[in-house]
């Protein structure tokens, strides 16, 4: 099977307004005492890879990272300047919490870290749905960055990450 994943570009200083969001759903930067429970939410819904860099990024000060919260429930997380300085990812959003706009909130908020850092381009490393990014923040293929440059190690008994 050939990987198709790519890393895409987003020019920050074009970045669309920031989408509209329920109510009910805060998108905010995790506070120093919530790491653990962001950590292991991480693992457990995305697995080990995933929460190494969610762990990476709560470490920084302030973290790397925002998180979609409603009612004390996480829904979803964005990192930004983990993998490497410009980068954002991972994101993810709860399978039950998807459909409502939280995975372009996120990353509109992960990419609004970035331009707050100074980076005027964004790095989006490592796509799954290249469309979802072309589509809310014109980001295009970066040529030759299918794949990633270094294989990831497996513990044992790792049941593998997504």
């Amino acid at each position: 099977m050939v990987d198709t994943r790519l890393d895409m570009l987003v020019r920050l200083y074009a970045l669309p307004p920031a989408p509209p969001m329920p109510e009910d759903v805060a998108i905010r930067p995790p506070v120093a005492y919530e790491r653990r429970a962001v950590e292991r939410w991480v693992d457990a819904t995305f697995g080990d890879l995933w929460a190494g860099e969610a762990a990476t990024a709560l470490s920084q000060v302030p973290a790397s990272m925002v998180i979609a919260v409603r009612d004390r429930t996480i829904l979803g997380f964005a990192c930004f300047d983990v993998t490497a300085r410009g980068f954002i990812g991972p994101v993810g959003v709860d399978e039950r919490a998807r459909g409502r706009g939280l995975g372009v909130a996120l990353t509109h908020a992960a990419l609004e870290g970035l331009r707050r850092r100074g980076f005027a381009y964004a790095v989006i490393g490592d796509v799954g749905p290249v469309g979802f990014y072309a589509r809310h923040f014109a980001a295009i293929p970066i040529p030759d960055s299918a794949g990633r440059p270094v294989a990831a190690v497996r513990s044992t008994g790792d049941a593998g990450s997504r």
